[in-house]
């Protein structure tokens, strides 16, 4: 498979769509960030890699940190986890306060807002020192010690995150939160401000696409099992309330954020990173999808 020449081929089609959208401006940072740049790189199981546009361009990673405070957690607490967080699509924004009153503070999946903040809460309970270890684990999965988290992000999200700190006063009020809720918020902003390019998280999304070999990264551990449960959750929970047309028009599991950032993976094959920074409706990057869909389309390659 020539991915090289399919990755070229795919910058030139989706160029049409090269203005739509707009970066995530309700978070000031982000906001500053130039919205016409694109990155895609992919990994193979085999130690290949296919780069093109900015894919060595550190942006925010957003809710894409998720998946790796789900790859701790279930570590730290195997099926214990989901008494406190559900497997299910949500449905809803990614924000939404609705859903978690309704269901009395239990969050439908680990992936919106409200799960990542009780898995924040969770981190803060088992981890010596949490951002220091979690920056740890997102270091050595993807094989680059400079990977830090960008204050200046954290800041500008707490400084606007009204909402989140609605949903965190929610799951208190639920039992849902032990931890001091601004020492939640902080821990959970800083892991969304982690920095990372198209190449870093293409490198780290590679544990998650050989579910063959160990998933072991210092003290972090996860079965063959435990992986593909991960890239479940990625593929019906990844993309907000977008979930089920990703899955339609791509068919890999992934995992999107507002930073315009998107990791895929085709099991036993490769990992993808994809990074453009302009948002549809749903806060997903509109030439990321759009680059996705067709290198399954034309690779014909995908889990269906």
């Amino acid at each position: 498979m020539n991915y090289q020449q399919i990755l070229e081929n795919i910058y030139q089609e989706i160029q049409p769509f090269a203005g739509i959208g707009k970066q995530a401006d309700y978070i000031p940072a982000l906001a500053k960030v130039d919205p016409d740049q694109f990155g895609i790189c992919i990994n193979t199981i085999q130690g290949e890699t296919f780069m093109l546009g900015q894919a060595d361009t550190r942006f925010s990673i957003q809710s894409i940190s998720k998946v790796f405070s789900l790859a701790v957690c279930l570590s730290l607490e195997g099926d214990e986890l989901w008494k406190r967080v559900g497997k299910e699509p949500s449905g809803t924004a990614f924000n939404s306060l609705v859903q978690l009153e309704v269901e009395k503070g239990i969050p439908r999946n680990p992936f919106i807002n409200a799960g990542a903040i009780v898995l924040a809460d969770i981190l803060l309970k088992h981890l010596s020192h949490p951002e220091e270890d979690f920056l740890h684990f997102i270091r050595n999965i993807c094989g680059n010690d400079t990977i830090n988290y960008n204050e200046e992000v954290a800041v500008s999200e707490r400084e606007k995150g009204y909402l989140n700190a609605a949903i965190a006063n929610l799951l208190k009020y639920h039992h849902n939160i032990e931890n001091d809720i601004e020492r939640v918020l902080h821990f959970y902003f800083l892991q969304c401000s982690v920095e990372m390019s198209c190449y870093d998280l293409s490198k780290a999304f590679l544990a998650f696409a050989n579910h063959k070999q160990p998933f072991t990264f210092g003290d972090i551990n996860l079965t063959a099992s435990q992986v593909k449960r991960i890239n479940a959750i990625m593929q019906t929970c990844g993309f907000y309330d977008e979930a089920g047309e990703f899955s339609y028009l791509v068919g890999l599991p992934g995992k999107s954020g507002v930073g315009g950032g998107i990791a895929a993976v085709y099991p036993l094959r490769y990992s993808v990173a994809v990074w453009s920074p302009r948002l549809n409706r749903k806060g997903n990057s509109v030439m990321g999808i759009k680059a996705l869909e067709l290198l399954t389309t034309q690779t014909q390659e995908s889990i269906f």
